[in-house]
């Protein structure tokens, strides 16, 4: 994400091979691509899996339709493309409310973006940028692992300051699920769910499917935590990921605990819930991303016994002082 900025202060940005979760392939190409339609040349050195881009001058406008509504591709290229000389016009750009508060604090600092929120951003151009004050939204992935862990234990809790009107589908997603959530000013409350929770058919009484989209359709990023919440509902429910390649993996994890699972291949699972009549069973696991550290770490809480979970740092990353805050609610949690 440092890689834009650079180019455009600085004519140039390099950056080792990033790592992150292990969901599959992380293609770059969009960031770069957005670069190279800004002017700049583009260098991979695969011996040491270094990427670099560079340029005499500056950043000039350019009209680009990218391949793939890329949130932090978009991000990228916005901020490299404020200090451009002209006008550039990103077609299918990412529009998640926080690219919309990204161009908000550019245009606060005196950039020039008009299309905020939709997926046709035009950005003209200026010589520099100035300080601003913006508060940051707050995390709707948190929000709902927090949902999702309320569902699975029959807690009863209250979310803080959620900023509802950037939730998009999410609220709606879990309500499918049975999931009671009351909107109490900018708060969210969630019952205990004492008598489980039932998941709602399609009109026709088919069985319902929750797939990722872009947004504003639901993110991948919460489809793990419904998968797990849907392991104690009365009632089944394809999971359906479709924009990373490895990310159901997990779910043998959850199958080892008890869950009834059917994978159906890399991007589909059926979930069949147990409706709180069978307890997950406690086991030793290890987390391959965030989410789905997550998941499992709710998954152990709702299970009967005491479960291990390795390679927490990938759920740290995501989520801070969680073992603390956990505590808080009355979680029986220690790191080790």
């Amino acid at each position: 994400m440092i890689v834009g900025p650079l180019l455009a202060r600085f004519g140039c940005g390099y950056i080792p091979k990033p790592g992150g979760d292990k969901i599959g392939r992380r293609r770059l190409d969009t960031h770069f691509e957005g670069f190279i339609n800004l002017g700049a040349k583009f260098r991979y050195e695969r011996e040491d899996h270094f990427y670099g881009v560079e340029i005499k001058g500056r950043l000039k406008g350019a009209h680009m339709l990218l391949d793939e509504a890329s949130v932090t591709g978009t991000a990228n290229i916005v901020m490299a493309a404020v200090l451009a000389e002209g006008i550039t016009t990103i077609y299918n750009a990412a529009c998640e409310p926080y690219l919309q508060q990204l161009c908000k604090m550019l245009n606060s600092m005196g950039a020039k973006i008009t299309g905020v929120g939709s997926n046709l951003l035009t950005i003209e151009g200026v010589e520099k940028l100035g300080g601003c004050e913006h508060r940051i939204l707050p995390d709707m992935i948190e929000i709902g692992s927090w949902i999702g862990l309320a569902a699975m234990t029959r807690s009863e809790i209250t979310i803080k300051n959620v900023s509802w009107d950037n939730l998009g589908v999410i609220p709606s997603v879990f309500r499918k699920l049975g999931i009671t959530l009351e909107r109490k000013g900018d708060d969210i409350y969630i019952p205990a769910h004492t008598k489980g929770y039932t998941v709602k058919t399609d009109i026709d009484g088919s069985i319902l499917t929750i797939a990722d989209a872009p947004w504003p359709g639901f993110t991948p990023d919460l489809l793990s935590i419904v998968l797990v919440v849907a392991t104690q509902a009365n009632g089944d429910v394809l999971i359906h990921q479709k924009m990373f390649e490895s990310r159901l993996f997990f779910v043998d994890k959850l199958i080892d605990m008890g869950a009834k699972i059917m994978l159906c291949d890399p991007h589909r699972a059926v979930v069949m819930g147990h409706n709180f009549q069978s307890q997950l069973k406690a086991t030793v696991m290890s987390s391959p991303d965030i989410r789905a550290g997550i998941s499992l770490l709710i998954a152990a809480l709702s299970a009967k016994g005491t479960s291990t979970i390795q390679n927490i740092e990938q759920i740290d990353r995501g989520y801070e002082r969680i073992d603390e805050r956990l505590r808080a609610l009355g979680a029986n949690i220690v790191r080790v």
